[in-house]
């Protein structure tokens, strides 16, 4: 009979014990969970922190007037760089240029804002018949050579030479288009002060002018 009882008491089952609010391993559990609940929390409310600012609509060479045209709004995250941008829920600053290109869909920065006195090149209207030359459009680069007219009482044209380098193109107009009416077209360029009397000199004096896409550069949107 001792013996029996022996062994029943040996081989009862223990009896599992619920955990208290004491328990370290509920403390902790409840920790993790709400440690994670704050930080997805923190990550939606810094998804909803965007804010305004206004990017350019197809490439923008220098000179170009900041207006409403030529810009589009898009929201971008705020992570402390966006006050370098151009806010778009202030009005645009009137009067204001570009003073360097920005590419198209490209946020305009703060920097690249300023007055046309401040530019240092200067646009130039180059006319030629036919369809624009190919490769040309607004916001590419471009290198200018001319062929001067022989000396009196000779035909034809001296050889040609380079008179600017990587010029950027601001405006590319077809024939009869627009306020061009004639049969012929028109390329502006922006041209580097110390060059305008190069080119001028060239355009007034009826040299035979070639206008060559610089090769390698990205070809641009036209915004003809």
């Amino acid at each position: 009979m001792v013996v029996s009882e022996l062994v029943s008491t040996r081989t009862a089952p223990a009896r599992l014990r619920r955990p208290g609010w004491r328990d370290p391993r509920l403390i902790v559990g409840l920790v993790l969970l709400f440690g994670s609940i704050a930080a997805g929390a923190r990550l939606v409310a810094e998804a909803g922190q965007t804010r305004a600012v206004y990017a350019a609509r197809g490439a923008l060479p220098p000179g170009t007037a900041l207006t409403a045209e030529v810009l589009r709004v898009v929201r971008v995250r705020v992570d402390g760089t966006g006050a370098g941008y151009l806010d778009a829920d202030s009005p645009l600053p009137v009067g204001a240029v570009l003073v360097r290109t920005v590419g198209d869909g490209e946020l305009i920065p703060m920097a690249a804002i300023g007055s046309a006195a401040s530019l240092s090149v200067r646009p130039v209207v180059i006319p030629f018949d036919g369809p624009p030359p190919g490769g040309l459009a607004a916001g590419g680069r471009a290198d200018i050579w001319a062929a001067l007219p022989r000396e009196e009482g000779r035909a034809g044209y001296q050889v040609p030479r380079q008179i600017a380098s990587d010029v950027e193109v601001f405006a590319v107009t077809g024939p009869g288009t627009g306020l061009n009416s004639s049969r012929s077209g028109s390329l502006q360029v922006l041209v580097p002060e110390q060059k305008l009397t190069d080119v001028l000199e060239a355009v007034s004096g009826e040299a035979r002018l070639s206008i060559l896409p610089v090769l390698g550069t990205p070809r641009p949107v036209s915004r003809s």
